[in-house]
């Protein structure tokens, strides 16, 4: 079965895109949607997490405790790399726990993350699809989506990899913008990723 990456920077509408491959009957891993749920599932992580950033990282009830753990990494390189260092092996376990359940009757998965290449998980991926859509726009989506302020966005723009160094890296790329039909991008990639299975 083929397994594909998909990314995009923030606002790019990745998911968007997902969806339409979903309508198509193709699954998708959404990998930053597992980890936010496998913080407080996987028992390995749970427990890194806490000998790394300390007991205070859960509350009472077992729920992360996003505050203090923003406030470790968020300024910080070198522990936001740590705390990385512990969600991507686990969200690589729960991939691969996801994809055993996929019927063989499906041609190929797609694999959605926001840091496929930062994390290196496009090396587990037989083909990469790249999302990308004016920085304008994606501005004013997530300003709009989020309610945040423009520096704000901007600032988690620049702990992702650029649209041009992603490029670099991509087999295949989808422009969302106002000219060109996503729908007839995602069937033209779609009829490649079938011609390639068969």
């Amino acid at each position: 079965m083929l397994k594909i990456g998909i990314t995009g920077g923030i606002g790019s509408g990745k998911t968007t895109v997902c969806r339409i491959f979903e309508t198509l009957g193709i699954p998708v891993f959404y990998a930053d949607t597992v980890a936010k749920q496998i913080m407080v599932t996987d028992p390995i992580l749970v427990a890194g997490v806490k000998q790394a950033f300390g007991e205070d990282s859960y509350l009472a009830d077992g729920t992360l405790n996003n505050k203090h753990i923003a406030g470790i990494v968020f300024n910080n390189a070198l522990e936001l790399e740590k705390l990385n260092g512990l969600v991507h092996p686990a969200v690589f376990r729960a991939f691969d726990s996801w994809i055993q359940q996929v019927p063989d009757t499906v041609p190929y998965t797609l694999k959605e993350a926001a840091l496929l290449f930062e994390s290196d998980s496009y090396k587990m991926c037989d083909q990469t699809v790249l999302v990308i859509a004016p920085i304008e726009t994606r501005l004013q989506r997530v300003m709009a989506r989020d309610g945040v302020s423009e520096a704000q966005v901007r600032a988690r723009m620049d702990k992702q990899l650029s649209d041009e160094q992603k490029m670099k890296m991509a087999d295949h790329l989808i422009y969302n913008n106002e000219t060109d039909s996503l729908i007839a991008q995602v069937l033209k990639l779609h009829q490649q990723f079938l011609n390639t299975t068969i």
